[in-house]
């Protein structure tokens, strides 16, 4: 009688655990010369009671449709908002003209549509959208709006790869979100603790006893995965955000920042009947990197108390069902041939601070190189062609995922230590850890515009939102050289110090002053000064200023220059 108990019992468990798991839905793809998608308001019942108001593509309710696109084929994209606010679309990881990319500045108003075309110029890789409104990234994309886009190309076609989506090829896209008491997502979700995989809750998949192919997106607002298999089961990755790596190699873990991807192949061979997870080991991750071991901080940061912070957890149940008809069973040797950029005597290189306006503020805001993001600033004005090496130092206790707009980019080194095989290949994305340093190198090729620039921003979206964000003009070669005078030719102020009023003057005459902008060192406007006639030398009072340190930005036709100027 006892052992008939202990049986019923079990099977009402895994009765229960049965009707827990939802499965994981597998989006219906686009693809074509015309690819239509009309972002709009929607619902789902995630929780009982309020029901969730989301934001979608097309015919679904929460992200959208897969888009299948073909390297080298043009393609126009028709994008309806129907939202009932601004938006815009960007295709993130794309190489796309400036004016296509979908930044701040190709705004999609409430009710109108927008019309990007192009020529798909990159590698086979996993790429994907979602909104980049200024102020709103957030809102927007933790509400849902966002997909996943699959470049194919000739190269990964000619390899023994699985390739047959939805069936040994599938997306994984993944969301960790923060609910308030009425069950709606919250932008600043550093609470997260609902576990989303393609919209949905407690997920399972039902993966054939093969080699498989798991394109895994972390498209959370913050959180950072370290991903894993049950029992440390060993993978292939074979792809990084950019395109295939140039071996697979064999690990037990990938760590995804929000807005990175990776490609890896699972054996299940041998397998058929039995259940692993896909997990996140985030207790291997380090304090100061969210998801990692909550860092105790005092107010007026917020609680980061996540139940799911600094420990192991389950992500999406696998379980392994029969082979399919045609099944790939081996892993290749080798994929393509990397060939990272090389330095060289015209090698351009800069330098990006990131800091914070509170060092004990976990929340940010954040800034680069001192000031907040504004649409009117450009920050940088880089030649046609050039390959430039980016020093990107973290100067915060939080880690920032940085991402770069219009070109992929390799890491050269992370405080002098080469990058390991999981980032050897082209990245959009990098996870700078807390007081952390990375070197990379890319090339802007193909693309100029001199009015609608790219972004650099960290991907953790509320940072990204709170100002954590810049922009950057790809010019003509010849307009570089004259663009860049400013700063050889140099800006004067004096007196400096000084007290109210001070003179600045640019020496090159052709680079007359538009626009003076005077901030704080936490990066708070304090003088907007806009000239209606420009001139080379200009006064400004600053008899407004309180007495200390502030960072004066002179901008000319031809580019911008910062000084610091100390108020007496």
């Amino acid at each position: 009688m006892r052992i008939r108990i202990i049986f019923l019992i079990a099977l009402l468990s895994l009765t229960v655990e049965s009707q827990a798991q939802t499965l994981m839905p597998v989006p219906d793809t686009l693809s074509g010369a015309v690819i239509n998608l009309t972002m709009h308001k929607d619902s789902v019942q995630f929780f009982p009671g309020k029901i969730t108001l989301t934001y979608a593509f097309n015919a679904f309710h929460y992200h959208g449709p897969t888009i299948i696109l073909r390297k080298g084929f043009n393609v126009s994209l028709v994008v309806n908002n129907q939202i009932g606010d601004t938006t815009t679309l960007h295709w993130h990881g794309l190489h796309v003209a400036s004016k296509n990319d979908g930044g701040p500045f190709s705004m999609i108003m409430a009710g109108m549509s927008w019309n990007p075309q192009f020529k798909v110029m990159d590698r086979a890789s996993t790429y994907w959208y979602h909104p980049h409104m200024d102020k709103k990234t957030a809102e927007q994309a933790i509400r849902g709006a966002a997909g996943m886009i699959i470049v194919r190309d000739s190269m990964e076609a000619a390899l023994n790869l699985p390739r047959n989506y939805g069936v040994d090829d599938f997306p994984i896209i993944v969301q960790c979100l923060q609910f308030d008491s009425v069950n709606q997502p919250s932008a600043k979700g550093m609470r997260d603790s609902t576990l989303l995989v393609i919209g949905v809750t407690k997920p399972f998949v039902n993966l054939p006893a093969q080699v498989v192919r798991l394109r895994l997106l972390n498209a959370s607002g913050e959180r950072t995965f370290q991903f894993g298999f049950t029992g440390n089961k060993s993978f292939h990755q074979i792809a990084s955000d950019g395109g295939l790596l140039q071996t697979p190699f064999s690990t037990t873990r990938v760590r995804l920042s929000p807005g990175e991807r990776a490609e890896v192949l699972l054996d299940l061979s041998g397998m058929i009947g039995q259940t692993i997870y896909l997990m996140s080991y985030a207790s291997e991750l380090p304090m100061g990197v969210a998801g990692g071991p909550t860092m105790y901080m005092p107010p007026p940061s917020p609680p980061m108390d996540s139940p799911l912070n600094g420990i192991d957890f389950n992500i999406l149940k696998i379980n392994v069902a029969t082979q399919t008809s045609n099944p790939i069973t081996t892993i290749p040797s080798s994929l393509v041939t990397v060939t990272p950029f090389l330095t060289s005597a015209s090698t351009k290189s800069r330098t990006i601070l990131m800091t914070a306006v509170d060092t004990m503020n976990m929340d940010g805001p954040f800034l680069f190189n001192g000031l907040p993001f504004d649409m009117k600033r450009i920050d940088y004005y880089i030649p046609l062609g050039s390959v430039e090496t980016w020093t990107l130092i973290n100067k915060t206790m939080v880690g920032h995922p940085f991402h770069l707009h219009d070109s992929q980019f390799y890491i050269i080194d992370r405080k002098g230590v080469l990058p390991g095989p999981s980032e050897s290949g082209r990245k959009d994305v990098v996870l700078l850890m807390p007081y952390d340093t990375v070197r990379i190198i890319t090339k802007f090729e193909d693309f100029t515009n001199d009015t609608i620039p790219y972004m650099f921003h960290c991907h953790i979206l509320m940072h990204e939102d709170d100002g954590m964000m810049g922009q950057f003009l790809v010019v003509p070669a010849s307009e570089a050289g004259i663009v860049n005078q400013i700063n050889s030719s140099g800006v004067s102020i004096y007196p400096n110090p000084g007290n109210s009023d001070i003179t600045i003057q640019v020496k090159n005459k052709e680079c007359l002053i538009e626009d003076i902008l005077v901030f704080d060192l936490p990066g708070r406007k304090q003088i907007d000064v806009h000239l209606q006639l420009p001139s080379t030398e200009t006064k400004l009072n600053t008899g407004q200023l309180s007495p200390g340190e502030y960072i004066i930005q002179v901008r000319t036709k031809a580019g911008i220059s910062f000084q610091k100027f100390i108020r007496e």
